[in-house]
C-alpha cells in the first residue's frame, strides 16, 4: 500500500496528458489517475466502437478530452502548450500485428512519427517534468530463445508492427541523448510490456477479446497459434509499473532515464492453448467452441521479458499469478457484459481489489 500512497503523493492535483487514452490501456490509465486525484487530459482518436472501455466507463465526462491525430503536430503542439502538463504518457499507436501487415505505411507513420512529434512538442514545454513512451515487448529482436529480453538487448522486429516499436525505442533513446540530458530538461522513460489483457479490450484479432466476442455472440472462436507462448499480464500490472517509473524518475532524476521492462511473473508465461483452457474452466463462459486455423503471416512463437531492472531499481514487481490474471480478466469482461449501468464503478472496484494485494 505504501507504493500506492507514494503514487497518490506524486499525481494528486497534477495535470497529466495521455495520448491514446481512448484505447484499452489508455482508458484504464485514465481511471487509475483519476482515482489518484490527477487532472487528466486526453488526446486521441475517437473510440472505434460503443463497446470500448472509454465509452462504457463514460470517461468523456470525467477527463478533459481532445479528439485529434498524433500525426498532426500543429494541433498536438497547440494542445500541449495550452495545457502545460506536469506529466505525459504516450500510448497513441497502431497496436496490432495483423493490421501492420495490412497497412504497414500507416503503422510506421503512427508509431514512429507520432513519437517524434510528441518529443518535438515536449522540447517546447518547460513545465513537463516526466514523459513516458509506452512501446511493447515486441520491440526486441526476437531470437525465440528461452530467457527474457533485457533492456540493453538489440531492438528489431520482423513484422511492421514490431519493427515500428523498435524504431520508437531508438527514437526515444536518440531524443534522450540529444535533447534531454541537461538537468533542467524533461525526464524521459520508455516502458515495454507483454501481452496485456483485461476487461474493456475489444480490439480485433486479439485472443482474449476474440474469446469474449465469441462468448457474447455464441460463435466459434478461431485460434491461429495455440502453441505460441506469451507473457500474459492483467492491464493493472504494467500500468502501475508506468506510474511507478514516472514517480521514481521525478524522485531520482536522470540516472533512471531510458528503457524499462514490465512483465508478469514467470509462471504466467503460458501458451495460447493454456490461456483458452483456463478461461473455459470458468463455468460462466465455458460454452465457447474452438477451431484451429494455421496463420498466414509471421508471429513470434516465444516472448519473455527480464524484469530484474524494474524490481531492483524501481521496487516494482508483478503481483498476480496466472490464475489471478485470468480471474481478474474474466471478472472485468463479465462486469461489462452483465452490469452496463456502472462499468466505471466496476473498474474502480478492480483497482481497489488489486491495491489490497500490494
Amino acid at each position: 500500500m505504501n507504493n500506492y500512497n507514494n503514487l497518490k503523493k506524486t499525481f494528486n492535483g497534477k495535470k497529466v496528458f495521455i495520448t491514446g487514452n481512448t484505447g484499452f490501456k489508455g482508458s484504464w490509465l485514465s481511471i487509475i489517475l483519476l482515482e489518484l486525484g490527477a487532472k487528466v487530459y486526453g488526446y486521441a482518436l475517437k473510440p472505434l466502437t460503443e463497446n470500448d472501455n472509454f465509452i462504457t466507463t463514460e470517461l468523456a465526462s470525467k477527463v478533459n478530452q481532445i479528439y485529434a491525430d498524433i500525426r498532426n503536430i500543429k494541433i498536438l503542439r497547440e494542445t500541449i502548450i495550452e495545457i502545460n502538463p506536469d506529466f505525459v504518457f504516450h500510448l497513441a499507436a497502431q497496436p496490432l500485428v495483423l493490421e501492420s501487415y495490412i497497412n504497414p505505411s500507416e503503422t510506421f507513420e503512427i508509431n514512429m512519427m507520432g513519437t517524434v512529434n510528441l518529443f518535438e512538442c515536449i522540447k517546447e514545454c518547460n513545465n513537463i517534468k516526466v514523459a513516458i513512451n509506452v512501446t511493447s515487448d515486441k520491440c526486441y529482436e526476437n531470437k525465440e530463445w528461452i530467457w527474457g529480453y533485457r533492456e540493453n538487448d538489440p531492438m528489431g522486429g520482423r513484422d511492421p508492427y514490431s519493427a515500428s516499436k523498435g524504431c520508437s525505442e531508438l527514437i526515444t533513446n536518440s531524443y534522450i541523448n540529444s535533447f534531454f540530458q541537461a538537468d533542467s530538461t524533461c525526464l524521459i522513460g520508455s516502458a515495454r510490456a507483454g501481452n496485456v489483457i483485461g476487461g474493456g479490450d475489444w480490439a480485433d484479432n486479439r485472443i482474449v477479446p476474440d474469446f469474449f466476442r465469441s462468448f457474447k455472440n455464441k460463435k466459434t472462436l478461431t485460434i491461429r497459434n495455440p502453441n505460441s507462448t506469451r507473457p500474459w499480464q492483467h492491464v493493472l500490472e504494467p500500468l502501475f509499473g508506468y506510474l511507478t517509473l514516472a514517480s521514481k524518475l521525478l524522485e531520482e532524476g536522470k540516472s533512471l532515464q531510458g528503457g524499462w521492462n514490465f512483465g508478469p511473473k514467470v509462471n504466467t508465461h503460458k501458451t495460447v492453448e493454456n490461456l483458452i483452457d483456463t478461461l473455459k474452466k470458468d463455468i460462466r463462459i465455458n460454452n465457447v467452441q474452438i477451431e484451429y486455423v494455421p496463420p498466414n503471416f509471421h508471429e513470434a512463437n516465444f516472448l519473455k521479458l527480464d524484469i530484474t531492472k524494474a524490481i531492483t531499481q524501481l521496487d516494482w514487481r508483478p503481483i498476480l499469478n496466472f490464475e489471478q490474471t485470468i480471474a481478474f480478466t474474466i471478472q472485468g469482461y463479465l462486469d461489462e457484459i452483465n452490469d452496463k449501468g456502472n462499468v466505471y464503478g466496476c473498474r474502480v472496484k478492480q483497482i481497489e481489489a488489486y491495491k489490497k494485494l500490494f
